[in-house]
């Protein structure tokens, strides 16, 4: 396009030379006039489009260069433009109300291959995070942050608090429940040993008949005992055991004494080399879970992501109500984030120009606008001949 405004220029130029010396009383008047007038248009404009972006010819024209000298200043002209129309709360909420996201996002998730393909990158990515925790990161963590921590934190009035709304609720009779069964099934397993430990505990000078006979009546006993716990919700030991419980949990509240000697168990616990290695076995174990059931395509891992996801995605495609929430959420969070953030996100106009070379930010957007600034300079040609023409013309008559 600056070949076709060149050569436009210097066809006027050509055709002023060629009609210089012809007769200007009759047509070849009109026709001189106008490239004239056609040359001093395409001059005119082709200065005034150069200027803009460079000094015309290389000379230093004042008010000429003007992008290169005022880069800076169009840099935060544009920021400020885009963060006053465009990241404002009003706009995005517009937007994002006309764009009818959970909608169109319930839909597409709805299908089992897309809702399959989004557990595939959840899987990826999460595996790809797995494995850039290293044992040592978990190891320093541990270390550095977690134990020192707890050490700080006084455990006792929260393992209280803990006990007492435990017992409170009833929370522990299960795992009450699973010893009394255990310590049952041990017994029927193992009679003998339980006699022999009775009988360990026998005066030696006790004939063995009688210490063997109370061995028996012992096992009866406690196994009997056992069966009367296990089947009474409401059995005096049940009930000893919660008042002791509670017992228990109010001195780790209210007791200096016992909590002193909780927090000295907390800190040998902690401080024992042990805790480190132990953070790292539970983590490689969680780690080798997870991965596990991210290799099983059949896993109720994946069963489970996948029903939810098409769950949701049933959900969002037809039902109004969650459409609403869903995209009163995404309104609400995009508003704040444009609210707190949509001027230093704006920032990132004024900061890219302004890195650039001067002549680097001309080029760039000469090259932007492109066509239309030789068009310019082709009009001006244009109309400078058409100008020139009219003029001759009046100028003509009037003679």
């Amino acid at each position: 396009m600056k070949r076709v405004a060149l050569g436009l220029l210097i066809g006027a130029a050509v055709v002023y030379l060629l009609t210089m010396r012809l007769d200007h009383s009759g047509v070849w008047g009109f026709v001189n006039t106008a490239a004239e007038a056609a040359m001093v248009g395409g001059l005119a404009d082709w200065f005034a489009v150069t200027a803009l972006f460079r000094h015309p010819l290389g000379i230093p024209i004042p008010h000429t260069a003007i992008i290169p000298r005022k880069k800076d200043d169009l840099a935060t002209s544009l920021q400020d433009f885009f963060a006053e129309n465009f990241l404002t709360e009003d706009v995005v909420r517009g937007r994002i109300a006309d764009a009818g996201l959970a909608s169109k996002f319930g839909a597409w998730l709805s299908d089992p291959a897309h809702a399959n393909r989004v557990v595939t990158e959840a899987t990826r990515i999460t595996r790809a995070a797995l494995g850039r925790v290293k044992d040592d990161d978990v190891r320093s963590v541990a270390t550095g942050s977690i134990v020192p921590r707890l050490l700080r934190e006084p455990i006792s009035p929260t393992l209280g608090r803990l006990l007492d709304r435990v017992v409170s609720d009833g929370s522990h009779r299960g795992a009450v429940d699973l010893l009394i069964n255990l310590s049952g099934r041990w017994l029927l397993a193992n009679p003998e040993r339980f006699s022999s430990l009775v009988g360990d505990k026998a005066p030696r000078w006790a004939p063995r008949l009688v210490n063997d006979k109370v061995g028996k009546w012992s096992y009866q006993q406690a196994v009997d005992w056992l069966v009367e716990v296990r089947n009474a919700p409401d059995h005096a030991a049940r009930k000893a055991l919660d008042d002791l419980l509670l017992r228990v949990a109010g001195d780790l509240q209210r007791d200096s004494s016992v909590q002193r000697r909780t927090e000295a168990l907390k800190e040998r616990l902690l401080q024992h080399p042990a805790v480190a290695d132990a953070a790292v076995s539970l983590w490689q174990g969680l780690r080798s879970s997870i991965d596990g059931a991210m290799d099983d395509h059949g896993s109720t891992l994946w069963t489970r992501a996948e029903d939810a996801l098409a769950r949701l995605g049933g959900s969002l495609a037809s039902d109004p109500a969650t459409q609403s929430r869903v995209n009163s959420t995404i309104a609400d969070a995009a508003s704040w984030a444009v609210g707190q953030y949509g001027r230093e996100l704006s920032t990132v106009i004024s900061h890219t120009i302004k890195s650039w070379d001067g002549q680097q930010a001309s080029k760039k957007i000469e090259l932007h606008v492109g066509r239309d600034l030789q068009f310019i300079r082709i009009n001006g040609t244009i109309v400078g001949a058409l100008a020139g023409l009219a003029i001759h013309t009046v100028s003509f008559l009037f003679a």
